[in-house]
């Protein structure tokens, strides 16, 4: 099966203020007409820094912290994804410091997957603020093809071109 990636986008903008991700949960999903499958992985870590009014995030995540539930499907994700040659997704997104008075975040993504860069624009985020944390929640649109890999089949049908990696994080501003 294909597996994926991760990560959304905290707009929590304070001058001269830096973040570190607490709690991560990225769900990646990919549908073949037999079955769905999910994969997840809590292992992503990330920083941001706030300086002069934009907000710059990186998040990173292990390809091989995705969990399907099934370790040949996770091991053949690693193969298919070249995992063992590219064995991090990245995130990287800048944000402005004023969309931290919205709950609502339309974030341009970066993503390294699998030796290949795609941008995703203007896809869209929740956040909420508690104290020193923002918990940050969406979903990012992602493509199989945008990263070069082919759709892995099962009884020679291929799954979906959709790979929609559903995120949920919690930031804390650091003192």
């Amino acid at each position: 099966m294909v597996f994926f990636l991760l990560l959304g986008i905290p707009i929590f903008a304070q001058t001269d203020s830096q973040w570190v991700l607490e709690q991560s949960t990225l769900t990646y999903h990919v549908t073949h007409p037999l079955h769905q499958v999910d994969g997840v992985s809590h292992a992503a870590r990330g920083k941001g820094v706030c300086h002069a009014g934009q907000c710059d995030f990186l998040i990173a995540v292990p390809v091989k912290t995705f969990d399907s539930g099934d370790s040949n499907r996770d091991l053949h994700m690693l193969q298919v994804t070249r995992g063992g040659q590219f064995p991090m997704v990245t995130v990287r997104t800048r944000l402005p410091e004023s969309a931290s008075a919205s709950a609502t975040i339309h974030a341009d993504l970066e993503i390294q997957f699998a030796g290949q860069t795609a941008k995703y624009d203007q896809v869209l985020f929740q956040q909420k603020s508690q104290g020193n944390e923002i918990r940050i929640t969406g979903t990012i649109p992602a493509i199989l093809t945008d990263f070069k890999i082919d759709p892995p089949s099962l009884l020679t049908v291929a799954v979906k071109n959709e790979m929609p990696v559903r995120v949920e994080m919690t930031w804390q501003r650091q003192k």
